[in-house]
Parts: C-alpha cells; structure tokens; sequence
C-alpha cells in the first residue's frame, strides 16, 4: 500500500510539472492565449496554477512601459512648449498647431495618471513625472534646438515651468 501511495505522488507530482512546463511553453508560444488563461485563473481565484515567474515579469513590463510612455509624452509637451516660446519665427504659422499637440500632450498624460477608480492622479504617477521633468526638459531643449537651428544659450537652463504648470490646460509660457 505505501507503494502504491509513492507511485500516486509521484504520478501527481509528475503532471503538475508537465502542467507547469506546459504553461511556460505556452507563454512562450501563444502570449494570447496564456494572457487568457492566465485572466481565467485569476478570475476564478486559482493563484496555485499560474504562471507567477512570467506574470510577474508582464507586471514589471507594463509599469516599465506606462513610465516610458510618460517620459516621451512629457519629453514631447516641454518640447512644444519650448517651440511656442522661442521659435518667434515660426510662431504665427504654427502656434493654433502647437497649441493643439500641447493639449493632446497633457491630455494623454493625464490619461495616464488619472486613477481608474476615482479619476484623481495617482500620486506615485506625479511624482515620477516631477522626478523626470529635468532629464525630460534637457531632452527637448536637444530636440528643439536640432529642429530650430536656434541656439541653445538662449534657452532656460531650468524647467520653463513646474510640472503642475505644464500639465495645466490653461497654462502657457
């Protein structure tokens, strides 16, 4: 009888590693289908089935991503606040334009920041983008300057505003 309790281990044993081998082919071979599954077994509260070593990594990738996607938004929008400030030449053509990609900008990063629940910021979110807003302003003085051919000297050397001031929809400098 303890053999036949062994052998019963091990066979369960044995089909919960192919289950868990099979998951990660999956991941590896449909990334749809294991997302489904994975949603499935969350949805039915099956935690001791899922793939934790890759849904752990998606976590990880998507907060990547989103803080990503803030870095250019916010690279773009200072960007085009820049333009809107400095580039006189070109100002009176392009300003309704400017003005219009600068809207879509903070729009998009509100999205982003906006709490799914409440729709207040998630306080993480803006502080992130206050962390950044320095890197972020460095990389669009580099973009503007490239674009404009105006000399970099002539720029602020600091942030043309705070981060509350640019995301502002009524704010420009």
């Amino acid at each position: 009888m303890p053999t036949l309790i062994f052998l019963y281990n091990l066979k369960v044993s044995f089909i919960d590693h192919l289950i868990t081998a099979m998951d990660k082919t999956l991941y590896e071979q449909d990334y749809y289908l294991w997302l489904e599954k994975t949603i499935s077994l969350l949805e039915n509260r099956q935690f001791s089935e899922l793939d934790l070593e890759n849904l752990i990594e998606e976590i990880k990738d998507m907060s990547r991503r989103e803080r990503q996607k803030l870095e250019s938004l916010l690279t773009k929008l200072l960007e085009h606040l820049l333009k809107l400030t400095y580039w006189q030449s070109k100002r009176d053509y392009n300003k309704n334009k400017w003005r219009r990609e600068i809207l879509n900008f903070r729009i998009q990063i509100k999205r982003i920041i906006s709490n799914k629940k409440d729709g207040n910021y998630n306080t993480n979110l803006v502080s992130y983008l206050t962390e950044i807003l320095d890197k972020c302003y460095e990389d669009a003085c580099h973009l503007f300057v490239e674009g404009s051919g105006i000399d970099k000297r002539l720029l602020s050397a600091t942030p043309i505003g705070s981060i509350n001031q640019i995301l502002d929809e009524n704010w420009f400098p």
